[in-house]
């Protein structure tokens, strides 16, 4: 099985989305300052996990996440998740 996944710096709030079998082991990697382009922004704190059912879909859903289209369906998604939380 194989995970679409987003992650946001708690730095700067950017997000960064990737594809991976192990979403939890990733995460861990990118805290761990294992991948390059996201090491300078550390924390990162997952925010979204899609399931995919296999390699190829997974490829495409991260290739159409980090469009404009879905950069902009990520950031409405969380916006929309935010609101839903109650922080009263």
């Amino acid at each position: 099985m194989f995970y679409v996944y987003a992650i946001q710096s708690q730095q700067d709030n950017r997000i960064y989305v990737g594809m991976t079998g192990d979403v939890t082991h990733r995460l861990h990697e990118h805290n761990l300052g294992k991948t390059q382009s996201t090491a300078f922004y550390r924390p990162w704190r997952l925010v979204y996990t899609e399931q995919a059912l296999n390699r190829v879909e997974a490829r495409k859903r991260e290739i159409w996440l980090k469009s404009g289209v879905g950069k902009e369906y990520l950031k409405n998604w969380l916006r929309s998740s935010t609101d839903r939380i109650d922080v009263s």
